[in-house]
């Protein structure tokens, strides 16, 4: 392994998830919950026409980036420097993109794996601060009590600094956390919708803390040999978005996706040369090392696959905070005639709803239960294509009608909660 790469652990997210489960009680049984909400939206979305529709449409990711420096001149960029550039930023935006949207003419579009896919999720720099004041998505804050951060202990006091609402941004924090020698760590998502009360107080820590040494691709203070290419906001990024490792953490463990090989254990050579695990019925399979979500080096990755595209899409549908903060980015293509397309279908606690029709309309919805009873009304003026929300959290099990009518059309749709 190269020098500057010596004693570096690619990925924190198995420890620091595990201290929070410790922490807060209900978090392990709210990632089950999560878990058990995707498989049933998966099970919807092979069987339903209407739920496949939701495949068309690109989620938009708002992103802070919080840099916290020790840097008391304020200087920014320059080697070694805390405080990084703004080319240092903008050039891993643009991995992400690259990335997560399979673009020619990257690593992840020239990729011929046939297990390779478009995540059809995209990321920009916020333009809003949380007062609805211009913002360019950076911020800088100069910390004075430490120059590095513990992944393990100051997490808390790292949103302390600065935090925007985890639900209407990812907030990523670029620091110096090279005191435990791990890149970074990316938050699971969580079933529960703690900004309402919900499950436990972990929203102020929701998003992605990485060492400023490996944001960014090839420029700045990004000198590794190995980790040189964004490729870690991607793989934790990929975590904040509900995936696991492909291993499961485990020997031949479980990541929630039919798609990817089982494997023994994540590759952490500092090579791209195939890995072979005996993980079914004994027969030698090779390990998918170009996944993201694996331990290889920047260079070898370069696969998202199918499975895990639909598992990020379902967690941005089903994780409230994840679902609020892509309600008001997501552009909604205008549709010739009404149209309603509802994820999921069964409902469990809340549903998304795209409305779709031409042009700039006022529109109604009404959700009616089985006896004809009106049961919630919104209301909605001179507005695009939208997605709104149905809150089943306090409706008893059972059908339910939803009706859309616009000045001119009007179409219904029945729904399910369970």
């Amino acid at each position: 392994m190269p020098t500057d790469d010596a004693g570096v652990h690619r990925c924190a997210n198995p420890e620091v998830e595990a201290q929070l489960q410790r922490r807060f009680g209900a978090r392990a049984g709210e990632l089950v919950r999560l878990n058990q909400l995707v498989a049933a939206a998966e099970a919807e979305r092979l069987t339903n026409p209407s739920a496949r529709r939701t495949a068309d449409v690109v989620y938009r990711i708002p992103v802070v980036v919080h840099v916290v420096h020790s840097t008391a001149n304020g200087t920014i960029g320059g080697a070694g420097n805390s405080n990084i550039s703004d080319a240092q930023i903008l050039s891993q935006i643009r991995v992400l993109n690259e990335d997560y949207r399979k673009l020619a003419g990257t690593p992840g579009g020239a990729s011929t794996n046939p297990l390779a896919v478009d995540t059809g999720i995209e990321f920009f720099l916020a333009t809003q601060d949380p007062d609805g004041k211009p913002s360019t998505g950076i911020t800088r804050h100069y910390y004075s009590v430490k120059n590095s951060f513990d992944l393990f202990n100051d997490l808390f006091e790292l949103s302390n600094v600065v935090y925007w609402p985890s639900n209407q941004y990812l907030n990523i924090w670029v620091c110096n956390i090279s005191n435990r020698g791990y890149l970074g760590y990316g938050q699971f998502p969580s079933a529960a919708d703690t900004l309402k009360g919900l499950g436990q107080t972990d929203e102020k820590i929701d998003g992605f803390v990485v060492d400023h040494r490996y944001f960014g691709s090839q420029t700045g203070t990004v000198v590794s040999q190995l980790y040189c290419c964004g490729r870690t906001a991607t793989h934790e990024i990929g975590h904040w978005l509900g995936l696991f490792h492909p291993n499961g953490d485990s020997r031949c463990g479980d990541d929630y996706v039919a798609d990817t090989p089982k494997i023994e254990t994540l590759n952490q050579t500092d090579r791209c040369e195939p890995i072979f695990s005996t993980c079914v019925a004994g027969q030698r399979t090779r390990n998918l090392i170009e996944d993201y979500m694996d331990y290889s080096p920047d260079q070898c990755m370069n696969v998202f696959t199918g499975g895990q595209r639909d598992r990020m899409r379902a967690v941005l549908q089903l994780s409230p905070r994840r679902r609020q903060l892509i309600q008001s980015t997501t552009v909604l293509a205008a549709a010739e005639k009404l149209t309603l397309t509802t994820y999921p279908n069964p409902i469990f606690t809340t549903a998304t709803v795209d409305v779709q029709f031409a042009g700039n309309q006022s529109f109604t919805a009404e959700l009616y239960d089985a006896a004809g009873r009106l049961r919630q009304a919104q209301n909605y003026v001179s507005t695009p294509s939208r997605r709104i929300t149905v809150d089943a959290t306090t409706l008893t099990t059972g059908v339910y009608i939803l009706r859309v009518a616009t000045p001119t059309e009007h179409t219904s749709q029945r729904l399910l909660v369970k």
